[in-house]
């Protein structure tokens, strides 16, 4: 399952709100790469899920996400979070065993973490 913080709730309901996207879903996904070997990736989905995707639903917005990465995801929550370089979307993850100082790269105890090394996803810390 993932979820959302109230914060990214209604972060999020500002943006599909802005975007005139009234049915749109927020897709989450993981994809190889980052320094950490795994990154996340978040878009908002303005068509109807996949077949195989899994979709929660919480203050009645969705959230699609494909089997394959919620394995990587199950019981992740979406924050949302402002820092010194402006607000953004953040994916709090309890299978991750280490992460990238930029957040969206990690590695779990089943990923092999063949990433690229620091600085590899342009963060810098």
């Amino acid at each position: 399952m993932i979820t959302l913080t109230e914060r990214a709730a209604t972060e999020l309901k500002d943006l599909i709100k802005s975007q005139d996207k009234e049915s749109a879903a927020l897709r989450v996904w993981v994809a190889g790469g980052g320094c950490s070997g795994l990154s996340y990736g978040m878009a908002l989905d303005d068509g109807q899920p996949e077949a195989e995707d899994n979709v929660f639903e919480q203050d009645g917005l969705k959230v699609y996400v494909d089997p394959l990465s919620l394995n990587y995801m199950d019981g992740s929550q979406v924050d949302y979070v402002d820092d010194v370089l402006g607000g953004g979307f953040k994916i709090e993850n309890p299978n991750a065993t280490s992460s990238c100082g930029c957040g969206s790269s990690f590695k779990t105890a089943e990923s092999d973490g063949g990433g690229g090394g620091c600085g590899s996803c342009g963060c810098s810390h």
